[in-house]
C-alpha cells in the first residue's frame, strides 16, 4: 500500500482545541507516521493538496445499538440473526459515512459483527462492544411482556440487548461470560429506562454487593463498567459501586455532579434520541406505552449537560438511537451547541472518548503512531457548526485505518 501525504491543511488539533494551519501529515498503512508544520519528503506517496481544508481525526460516539434493527427492542429478540446482521451493515456503513471511525455499543453487538468490520468484510467504524447488558430480573435488559413468563437466556442472539442474571454468583458468571466472548467493556442496568416494559425510570437495579461483583470482575479482565442509570439515587449508588461511565443521566441533581467529578468517572448524556422518540418513535414502531416515559426527559437532560459541563466534568459524545432513527446521529452535535462550545463537543467526540476507551494515543487525535482515522472538512467546524451536521455536504474524505471510504477530492 502507498503512503498518503496530505499537505498544506488546516489541521484540528482535539488536544489544544485549536486549529494549526499550513500542516503535514503523512500515513504509513493503517497508522500515521508523521506530522509537521513544514513540507515532508513524499517519495512514492499519494498526495493530496488540501489547500487549507480542515483536516481532523474520525468522530467517536460512546453509546451506539448497532443491532437495534428495530425500535421495539423485544421485536429484535425474535428476528433471525443472520437478518440483524445484515440490516446492521447498513446501519454501520451510515455511521461511517457521517464520519464516525469508532463506537462504543452499549448492548447487542457480538465479536463477529466487530470482526467482521475488523476484517473490513463489512463498511463501518470499529466497535467496542459490551456484548449483552447485565440487567436484573424485570430490569431494563429484560424484555419479556408481564405475561411471558419463558426464561429469555435460551434467545443469547446478536441484536439481544441484555442477559438476566441475579444475586453476586449469578452476575460474576454473567459478566465473566461477556468477557470470554470478547467485551471491551461491561455494562449494567442500573435503573429503570424507557425502551423496557415494566420498569419505572425510578426505580435502582441491582443491589450495591451486586453491582460491586461485576465492577471487581471487569477489573480483574483489566477493562470497565458502564451503567445505564437516569436518577441521582441510580447514579449514586452505581458510582459507589466503582462504575467507570454514566449513561443518560439525565435526572441527576448537582450534588451527583460533584461525586462524578470527585469519582473521575466519565457522563455520557444522550440528547438525541429522546427528541426523535417524541418526533418518529411511533412511527418506527416504538412501543406507545414506553413513550410516555420520554416526557420532559430531553429538556432535563440539557439542563443537566449544562451543569456537567460547568462542574468540569468528563462528557463524552453518545446519541443512543434505535431502528430508523440511526440517520439522525449528526444532529447531536447542534442540540449540545445549546449549552456546550464546539471545541468543547469536538473533544467530548474524539479526545474525550478516547480516554474513556482507554485508547489514548491511539484515536481521536492527528499524531504520530494514531490509527489514520481522518476526516477532510470544507471549512472550521469550530467556526461553522454546521459542517458536522450535514457530513454528505461537507466531508470530502472519510479515511479509517488508512484506507479511503469517501474520497470527493482529486
Amino acid at each position: 500500500m502507498k503512503d498518503i501525504l496530505f499537505s498544506k491543511c488546516n489541521l484540528l488539533d482535539t488536544t489544544t482545541g485549536k486549529i494549526l494551519p499550513e500542516h503535514h501529515v503523512l500515513v504509513e498503512g493503517s497508522h500515521i507516521k508523521e506530522v509537521s508544520d513544514r513540507p515532508l519528503k513524499a517519495g512514492q506517496a499519494t498526495i493530496f493538496d488540501l489547500a487549507g481544508r480542515t483536516l481532523m481525526p474520525g468522530l467517536c460516539d460512546a453509546h451506539v445499538h448497532v443491532t437495534a434493527v428495530e425500535a421495539d427492542f423485544a421485536k429484535i429478540g425474535r428476528l433471525s440473526p443472520a437478518y440483524i446482521t445484515a440490516r446492521a451493515a447498513q446501519i454501520l456503513k451510515g455511521m461511517l459515512s457521517r464520519g464516525f471511525t469508532t463506537v462504543r455499543d452499549a448492548g447487542g453487538a457480538d465479536w463477529g459483527l466487530a470482526q467482521a468490520v475488523q476484517e473490513g468484510l463489512l463498511p463501518g467504524p470499529r466497535i467496542l462492544y459490551c456484548g449483552h447488558a447485565l440487567s436484573q430480573t424485570g430490569g431494563h435488559g429484560d424484555t419479556r411482556a408481564r405475561g411471558d413468563d419463558q426464561y429469555p437466556q435460551r434467545f443469547l442472539n446478536v441484536g439481544t440487548l441484555g442477559r438476566i442474571c441475579d444475586g453476586i454468583t449469578g452476575v460474576r458468571r454473567a459478566a465473566r461470560e461477556e468477557i470470554r466472548k470478547g467485551a471491551h467493556q461491561l455494562k449494567i442496568m442500573a435503573s429503570g429506562g424507557v425502551a423496557s416494559p415494566n420498569d419505572p425510570i425510578g426505580y435502582t437495579q441491582f443491589s450495591l454487593g451486586e453491582m460491586r461483583a461485576i465492577v471487581e470482575e471487569a477489573e480483574a479482565a483489566e477493562t470497565y463498567v458502564m451503567a445505564h442509570a437516569y436518577t441521582s439515587r441510580a447514579v449514586k449508588r452505581a458510582l459507589t459501586a466503582g462504575v467507570r461511565s454514566i449513561e443518560h443521566g439525565n435526572l441527576i441533581d448537582r450534588e451527583t455532579l460533584d461525586l462524578l467529578v470527585e469519582k473521575h468517572a466519565f457522563f455520557v448524556p444522550t440528547l438525541v434520541t429522546y427528541g426523535m422518540l417524541v418526533r418518529e418513535g411511533l412511527e418506527s414502531g416504538f412501543p406507545p406505552e414506553q413513550l410516555v416515559k420520554v416526557n420532559g426527559l430531553y429538556e432535563q437532560a440539557l439542563a443537566v449537560l449544562e451543569a456537567a459541563q460547568q462542574k468540569g466534568a468528563q462528557i463524552a459524545f453518545g446519541t443512543d438511537l434505535i431502528g430508523g432513527m440511526h440517520r439522525h446521529q449528526s444532529l447531536e452535535f447542534g442540540l449540545r451547541r445549546e449549552v456546550q462550545k464546539p471545541v468543547d463537543i469536538i473533544q467530548s467526540a474524539t479526545t474525550r472518548c478516547a480516554q474513556l476507551f482507554n485508547l489514548t494515543g491511539q484515536i481521536g487525535v492527528i499524531a504520530p503512531g494514531a490509527y489514520a482515522d481522518l476526516l477532510v472538512i470544507d471549512g472550521n467546524p469550530l467556526e461553522d457548526w454546521g459542517l458536522l451536521q450535514d457530513p454528505e455536504s461537507h466531508i470530502s474524505i472519510i479515511m479509517k485505518e488508512g484506507k479511503f471510504f469517501k474520497k470527493r477530492l482529486p
